[in-house]
């Protein structure tokens, strides 16, 4: 079997754009979000106004209509210099793909063309206080009434939240079928019933806020996205694709480590040498080189199989999961490689320690990662 793993014309283009953009734009605005904690608003404008808003969909709704080798480029380029921007987009993906998989036409077509526009911003509300890992033991619920449908619950940790101009919301409308009983909802975020508390203190990603939402609202018939009862294979459908995203994130976070670290180490002298001289340096390097090479091959054979029409839940699993752990070996290593500079705010070191620490949490941790594999090569 012959891989191929030279890139074409309009993927190399896409990735020239998004690392314009990210150097021009979000680099410089990527310390200030995490000293501020302010939203990226300004940062997210930029991609919505060169449609990067829109890269995960296909031409017939106003997207990019690229291959996902172009958008996990794209992705890797945002999160080298603004991991904050790129989780707000990356969580933007993750409702106009659930739209894209599990709505209808007409669902389609009102919202996707102004999501891909970079006029609606949305949030993928799924995961709850005693719901994260197990999304079938959710709380939430929908309950159909004369008027619509009337949901009632608390959802956690919801990217973009406040922000949003919409949410795909999961909640139950069968309690007793288990999974087969949730289904999606399409909830505008100015909805009187709508609860948002205050963001999280979050310890990285600090430009890209997190939120507890809490429902008491009712929706029209029509906000029921798709079929009832489907939510939750949308939602898995949708995980499989947000974790190539997450693993092309963590590849953007760990490769800035990585660069830092090789200019500072040709920069900064030691006994009257500098350190890439030294060869226990050389050997953390080269580790961290051979760490990043084989992380970028498993996350763009990941990519690869999502523009196919097989299930690739295992390829973007053990992408998410090995590029989310190499970010943290290699941002650990940029850190000790930096000394005390390293763990100053001075440099951009220590920031990218933190914002990968997340990557192994969320859309499912390391943990989750390891049962869908185990679980996927033993039976």
């Amino acid at each position: 079997m012959i891989m191929d793993f030279t890139f074409n014309d309009d993927e190399i283009a896409f990735q020239d754009i998004a690392k314009k953009v990210s150097s021009e734009v979000l680099k410089d605005n990527a310390k200030y979000y995490d000293e501020t904690r302010e939203f990226c608003t300004e940062s997210l404008k930029a991609l919505g106004e060169l449609g990067f808003w829109g890269m995960n969909l296909p031409s017939d709704y106003d997207g990019v209509d690229i291959s996902s080798i172009g958008m996990t480029l794209a992705v890797e380029e945002v999160a080298y210099h603004c991991a904050a921007t790129c989780s707000s987009l990356t969580a933007h993906f993750l409702s106009t793909d659930s739209i894209l998989i599990g709505g209808t036409e007409q669902q389609r077509q009102d919202y996707l063309p102004r999501c891909a526009a970079g006029e609606l911003l949305g949030a993928f509300a799924l995961t709850e206080p005693g719901a994260g890992s197990n999304p079938a033991e959710m709380r939430t619920k929908a309950t159909r009434t004369e008027k619509g449908w009337h949901l009632t619950g608390t959802k956690h940790y919801i990217t973009n939240g406040a922000y949003a101009d919409f949410l795909v919301v999961y909640a139950m409308t069968d309690p007793d079928a288990g999974h087969k009983g949730i289904s999606a909802f399409l909830v505008d975020s100015d909805n009187s019933g709508i609860n948002y508390a205050s963001p999280e203190k979050t310890l990285g990603l600090c430009g890209s806020h997190i939120y507890e939402i809490s429902f008491d609202c009712v929706v029209p018939e029509s906000a029921l996205l798709g079929k009832e009862g489907a939510g939750f294979s949308t939602a898995m459908e949708v995980l499989d694709r947000g974790r190539v995203e997450i693993a092309a994130m963590s590849l953007g976070i760990a490769r800035a480590a990585y660069d830092d670290s090789i200019l500072w180490s040709k920069e900064r002298v030691v006994s009257g040498k500098p350190l890439c001289k030294h060869q226990g340096l050389q050997w953390m390097l080269a580790e961290m080189h051979t760490q990043l090479e084989a992380a970028k091959l498993v996350t763009y054979k990941a990519a690869d199989a999502r523009d196919t029409d097989q299930r690739f839940s295992v390829e973007s699993a053990v992408a998410k999961l090995f590029a989310s752990e190499t970010a943290a070996k290699i941002t650990d290593n940029a850190v000790q490689i930096h000394g005390g500079y390293g763990y100053i705010s001075d440099l951009p070191i220590e920031r990218y320690y933190r914002d990968a620490r997340i990557t192994r949490i969320f859309e499912g941790t390391s943990e989750i990662q390891k049962l869908i594999i185990g679980r996927a090569i033993t039976f």
